[in-house]
């Protein structure tokens, strides 16, 4: 993995040129970070990995999970009766991209009152399927979408829906999206002739996130947060040193993505030193 790690290079702004297809997800993120001019891509193909690793099915898939209420189990008014369908998602990134939708969808309630949630892998050119995508002020390259089901085929994929992915994504989607910021970090700084040292901490860090284990494990959790700190000081260390110019000038629109469900993580990383 180093050995291809540090033999990347840009690939240009071309979206499918980023892509890698041989080592792990975790690798093959970070080689699409170093390949990509912005960290908008780098974070997309991060997250398309995360769900590749998730549900073993490579290709570009968006997950379906918020709703008008929320995306906490109880919130999902998406229902699937007889192998179909229907409801209203509110947020799904990078739905415009997809061929599949991997929708959570709610089955009936368990005899505790609990709904029993299930993902449901649908084509986004099902009939039935509306897709309309939306950009935020910063990252223009990651669209979200509002999607619509109705009475849409799927497979259903096994497990509990909430328990088995929708929770341990949180976990997968960080390992994934930050490897692929330390390895577009990697290009920014062979891009820009800043200092080597800080590629030797970055292909480090890298190593450490495709270490990482069960997505549901308090050690995972622990290590990732460690391995997340350890990026951010090296981010400090390369916004001092970035000369102006217009990658920086994205740098600077879309850097507040690194902020993002900060407060989950603060969560995630207290609950895993409980006792």
């Amino acid at each position: 993995m180093l050995d291809a790690l540090f033999a990347a290079s840009r690939e240009g702004t071309g979206w499918e040129a980023l892509r890698e297809s041989t080592g792990t997800t975790v690798a093959r993120a970070a080689i699409a970070g170093v390949r990509a001019d912005r960290v908008g891509y780098a974070f997309a193909l991060g997250y398309e990995l995360a769900l590749e690793a998730l549900t073993g099915a490579p290709g570009a898939s968006a997950l379906c999970v918020t709703e008008a209420g929320g995306n906490h189990p109880r919130a999902i008014q998406t229902t699937l009766a007889n192998g179909r369908v229907t409801g209203e998602k509110a947020w799904a990134t990078l739905a415009d991209r997809a061929a599949h939708l991997l929708v959570v969808a709610r089955e009936g309630t368990a005899p505790d009152d609990r709904p029993i949630l299930r993902v449901v892998r649908v084509r986004t050119d099902a009939p039935g399927v509306t897709i309309a995508p939306s950009t935020a002020a910063f990252v223009p390259e990651i669209a979200h979408a509002r999607v619509s089901l109705v009475d849409v085929p799927g497979d259903v994929l096994p497990g509990d829906g909430y328990a088995d992915y929708v929770k341990p994504f949180r976990t997968v989607e960080d390992i994934h999206v930050h490897a692929a910021l330390a390895g577009y970090l990697i290009g920014v700084v062979r891009v820009h002739g800043l200092d080597r040292a800080l590629i030797e901490r970055l292909a480090v860090v890298v190593l450490a996130l495709d270490g990482l284990g069960d997505p549901k494990a308090r050690t995972t959790h622990l290590a990732l947060a460690g391995a997340i700190a350890t990026t951010r000081a090296i981010v400090t260390e390369i916004e001092a040193a970035w000369p102006p110019g217009d990658e920086r000038d994205r740098w600077q629109r879309d850097r507040v993505i690194l902020d993002v469900a900060g407060k989950a993580r603060a969560e995630r990383r207290a609950r895993a030193w409980e006792p």
